[in-house]
């Protein structure tokens, strides 16, 4: 079993930085049987995938429509791994959280479809493993991202207790 956060001199911390403040989310063997499992972290449900030998980390809801991620299939597009949301097929990276889709010129009848980025959609957060123990640390990049709107606020499947 693992301590809830980590929190090196154990101090108690204004909100904003707990709220960036590495959880235990469960244990390494746990997360390689089953190559992914879900989490609440500081109030943000999360899925974190274990795909070739990697963590990953991304807000539990589609960008899009607020698909369940955590029930979607891993495949490779343009050499990235992608998680596509099982509601409508939106690929997203696992390393970056960019939404990729695929594009041809219409000026060009034998083009071929490409690969083209959204940019980034989904939030993606940071994984690390200590003592067996798989801690999430939530992204505080201070841009807006999409996945924003179905990981806060009334769209939340989990509310807070306050």
């Amino acid at each position: 079993m693992c301590s809830q956060s980590m929190d090196p001199d154990g101090s108690e911390q204004d909100p904003e930085t707990k709220k960036y403040s590495s959880v235990c989310v469960g244990r390494e063997e746990d997360i390689k049987k089953s190559e992914r499992m879900t989490a609440v972290v500081h109030d943000r449900e999360v899925v974190i995938f274990y795909h070739r030998g990697e963590y990953h980390a991304m807000d539990i809801r589609c960008y899009h429509s607020g698909g369940p991620l955590h029930l979607g299939e891993i495949e490779e597009f343009d050499g990235r791994p992608c998680i596509v949301c099982p509601w409508h097929k939106y690929k997203i990276t696992l390393a970056t959280g960019e939404g990729l889709y695929q594009s041809i010129n219409p000026k060009d009848p034998s083009a071929k479809p490409k690969w083209c980025s959204k940019g980034i959609k989904q939030r993606i957060h940071t994984v690390t493993v200590d003592n067996g123990n798989i801690y999430v640390t939530l992204s505080n990049e201070p841009f807006k991202c999409d996945s924003d709107f179905y990981a806060t606020g009334i769209f939340k499947v989990i509310q807070s207790s306050s």
